[in-house]
């Protein structure tokens, strides 16, 4: 008999990022790890546009009607992926009535708020550690990640890694690269925090490339002109975008993993990026990007990786596996299966193979 997992989110369609995309690989192959899994998302209410990102449509619940939502669907298992309205909502529900849950922390929300300089990153890390703490297994995509949480902190951290479409995101069959004017793109949301100005920054030969969407959009594409910004891009038209480029500039700072990066190897495209969590986790020592501080050092430099080196490496990385480790941990909201030390120990096992 299958598992019902109800998974309670902020983040839906039609936004695209991250979360919408990991959750639509859960629900894409929950039957495969007996899993029946449900939404509570914000299109289900009356939503309001959040504030300097309209894009983003909230909705706000009390506590007592998302614990009537929860008692109708009889869960098995409880998961929050966001620190949202509905998500908080849910977490409140969940202590009053002694419901066991497991949430993820997808996003650096800390560094994001303190970019927009609405309040100290160190302050949001105390209010998320709270969020948190009554979690039985906080699901994070890297090993990096988890570090960093635990220093401040967190417990019951549990691994949860990201995979790709390979038969979706592929190289060109016909492309041929050419040197001398060569397409650097940049993928994902166009806000602050993602650093994009910093790829438009850059006195590259060729051409830039933007994909996406967000508040950052307009002004952006004013000031640079000779830069081709294509919008929102999904499914093939997405995967031919990332196919006609040459190297993946990825600036930002704040991501905790960046499914683009995943995205831009599978297509052959090697990576140009800072340093940082995220590129450093999901490249390694891999040799298909280069991370620098100089970040134009690093683009040119990527030219020279071959395309097949970079879907090589994408390969390793499985829906799959992200989908076990998933049924995994959000067992732990299930009273009668495993303990957190075990369900952590099987996700890394799962994360290394």
């Amino acid at each position: 008999m299958a598992v019902r997992v109800l998974v309670v989110t902020d983040a839906w369609l039609p936004q695209i990022n991250g979360v919408v995309r990991s959750i639509e690989a859960l629900i894409a192959k929950a039957s495969t790890q007996e899993m029946e899994i449900s939404l509570i998302f914000p299109g289900m209410f009356r939503t309001f546009p959040l504030p300097t990102y309209p894009e983003i449509r909230l909705a706000f619940k009390s506590a007592k009607s998302i614990a009537h939502i929860i008692r109708e669907r009889e869960p098995d298992c409880i998961h929050i992926a966001t620190e949202g309205p509905l998500g908080f909502a849910a977490q409140r529900a969940c202590k009053k009535n002694g419901w066991r849950f497991s949430t993820a922390y997808h996003t650096r929300f800390p560094e994001y708020i303190a970019e927009r300089k609405l309040a100290p990153a160190s302050l949001i890390y105390r209010f998320l550690n709270r969020f948190h703490s009554a979690s039985e297994a906080v699901l994070v995509a890297t090993k990096a990640l988890e570090t960093d949480l635990r220093e401040r902190g967190f417990q019951n951290l549990v691994r949860w890694t990201r995979g790709v479409d390979t038969a979706l995101f592929r190289p060109a069959t016909n492309r041929v690269r050419d040197r001398a004017a060569p397409v650097f793109i940049y993928v994902g949301r166009i806000s602050i925090e993602k650093n994009i100005e910093q790829f438009l920054r850059l006195e590259l030969p060729g051409r830039k490339v933007v994909v996406g969407d967000g508040p950052d959009r307009k002004r952006l594409q004013k000031a640079y002109p000779s830069a081709c910004f294509t919008g929102a891009l999904e499914g093939e038209a997405l995967a031919a975008a990332y196919a006609s480029a040459d190297v993946f500039v990825f600036p930002s700072r704040t991501d905790t993993f960046g499914l683009v990066l995943l995205e831009a190897l599978a297509s052959g495209l090697p990576i140009a990026a800072f340093p940082v969590m995220g590129p450093r986790d999901v490249i390694g020592d891999s040799g298909c990007g280069v991370m620098s501080e100089d970040l134009r050092a690093a683009a040119i430099a990527a030219l020279a990786i071959p395309s097949q080196l970079c879907v090589d490496h994408a390969a390793r990385f499985s829906w799959d596996a992200s989908v076990r480790q998933f049924a995994v941990a959000v067992r732990l909201g299930h009273p009668a299966l495993e303990d957190a030390i075990s369900a952590s120990a099987q996700c890394d096992k799962i994360a290394a193979e």
